[in-house]
C-alpha cells in the first residue's frame, strides 16, 4: 500500500463515537513520499487532549478516517535525499503535533514562516494528524506503527531524555514551556499555573526551571496539592475549598499560564490574581469556547491577555536541552498501544497522573544504515 516492506497501521477513528473508546485498527496510506520525508517506527505516543477533541469533530469537521496522536517518538527507518537536520536512519526522533507549514513554498510570502514561526503559520499549518501537506496527502498521527513525515518537523531526541519521557514533551511539554519562555518566566518572577493536568504539571516543572521566584498551582481542590509541591510549586490555591480565596491572593502575580480546557471556569477572578501589567496566557482549549470577560479586570490593572500555540522545532530543541540541564522528569503511565481505546476512556475520566503514554510493546530499535 506504501511501497514499503513495512505496514502503516494504527487506531482509526471512523466518526465521532470513536472518542468513546470505539477506535478501529487497520491500514492506512500515509502522505505520498517525497525525498525531504522520513519514515518513523513508532516506539511510543503519548496521548494528549487535541486527540479526543479531534476524534469527537469538537474543534470542526474531522476528516475520517483519522489516526490521532502528536506526541510521537520513534527511529527512523528510511530517509530520503534531501532531509534537514542531518536527520539519518537510525536516529530516535521525535515529531510534535505540527508536521508542515508552508515554509514560503508556496506562491504567497509568509513573513511568519521567514521568521522561524513556523507553528504560527497562516498560509498553510500542518497538524501531525488530520491535516493535509502541500502534496495533497494526508496527515495521520502516531497511535500507529509507522508514520511519514517531513524531516524538517522531527527533532532529534538528546540521550539523557527516555522516549516515554520525551513523548508528551513533544505538545504538552513545548505548548506550557514556549509561552514561559517568552514572556520572560524567570528569577524575579511570580507565577501562577491553573489546572494541574497533563500541561499544567508542565507549567509547574517548566517555570521552577526557569528559576521563577515563585510557582502558585491554583485548582479547584486540593487533591493533587501534594503532587504540585513535589513538583517544585512553592504555593497552592483550591479556589472551591476557601471562599476566601481571591481576596488572600489579588494581584499577588506576574504571570498565569491557564491550562484549564472549561467554559465554566471563574476567568475574571483568575485575571484579577495578576499584579499590574501582568499577563495572563490562555492555552487551554475548550470546545464550548471560554466564558465571558468582563473588562475591568483587564482595565484597572493594565493586564496583557493572550494565547500560544505549541512550539516550533526550534522550540522543542530549546525545551529538550533545559529538561535536560534541569533534569526535568514529567510524571507518566506507561500503557500497551494495543489498550488505546481503553486509555482515552480513563484519560477523559480524568485518571493520568499526569500524561499517558502508549508503547508499541513489540518495537525494536532499528540498527543505524550508513
Amino acid at each position: 500500500m506504501s511501497g514499503t516492506d513495512y505496514k502503516f497501521e494504527g487506531w482509526l477513528g471512523f466518526d465521532k463515537s470513536s472518542a468513546h473508546g470505539n477506535m478501529q485498527w487497520g491500514e492506512f496510506e500515509p502522505k505520498p513520499w517525497e525525498e525531504t520525508d522520513i519514515d518513523i517506527k513508532i516506539e511510543c505516543c503519548g496521548i494528549c487532549g487535541s486527540d479526543i477533541h479531534t476524534l469527537r469533530s469538537g474543534w470542526g469537521p474531522t476528516k475520517y478516517p483519522c489516526c490521532v496522536g502528536h506526541e510521537v517518538v520513534g527511529t527512523v527507518v528510511r530517509a530520503g535525499s534531501k532531509v534537514e537536520g542531518g536527520i539519518k536512519v537510525g536516529d530516535r526522533v521525535g515529531v510534535g503535533a505540527q508536521s508542515d507549514s508552508c515554509r514560503n513554498r508556496t506562491d504567497a510570502e509568509c513573513k511568519i514562516c521567514a521568521e522561524g514561526n513556523y507553528n504560527y503559520c497562516r498560509v498553510r499549518h500542518v497538524g501531525t494528524y488530520n491535516g493535509v501537506y502541500l502534496n495533497g496527502g494526508k496527515s495521520y498521527g502516531g497511535y500507529a506503527t509507522y508514520q511519514r513525515v517531513p524531516s524538517f518537523f522531527a527533532v532529534k531526541i538528546p540521550d539523557e531524555i527516555p522516549s516515554s519521557l520525551a513523548a508528551p514533551m513533544l505538545c504538552a511539554g513545548v505548548t506550557t514551556y514556549a509561552p514561559l519562555k517568552y514572556h520572560g518566566v524567570g528569577p524575579g518572577k511570580r507565577v501562577g499555573i491553573i489546572g494541574l493536568g497533563g500541561l499544567g504539571h508542565f507549567g509547574v516543572m517548566w517555570a521552577k526551571a526557569l528559576g521563577a521566584d515563585q510557582v502558585v498551582c491554583i485548582s479547584r481542590s486540593s487533591s493533587k496539592k501534594e503532587d504540585a509541591m513535589k513538583m517544585g510549586a512553592t504555593g497552592f490555591i483550591a479556589t472551591a475549598e476557601d471562599p476566601e480565596w481571591l481576596a488572600k491572593n489579588r494581584s499577588s502575580l506576574d504571570v498565569i499560564l491557564c491550562t484549564a480546557s472549561s467554559a465554566d471556569m471563574p476567568f475574571n477572578e483568575y485575571l484579577s490574581l495578576l499584579d499590574l501589567d501582568g499577563t495572563f496566557i490562555q492555552v487551554g482549549a475548550p470546545d464550548d469556547g471560554l466564558p465571558q470577560i468582563q473588562q475591568f479586570a483587564l482595565i484597572f490593572n493594565r493586564i496583557r491577555l493572550t494565547g500560544s500555540l505549541i512550539g516550533s522545532p526550534d522550540d522543542i530543541r530549546e525545551m529538550f536541552k533545559l529538561a535536560v540541564e534541569q533534569k526535568v522528569t514529567p510524571w507518566i503511565k506507561e500503557i500497551p498501544m494495543k489498550d488505546a481505546n481503553q486509555a482515552i476512556l480513563d484519560f477523559e475520566d480524568g485518571k493520568p497522573r499526569y500524561r499517558f503514554v502508549l508503547k508499541n510493546e513489540d518495537y525494536t530499535p532499528v540498527s543505524q544504515k550508513l
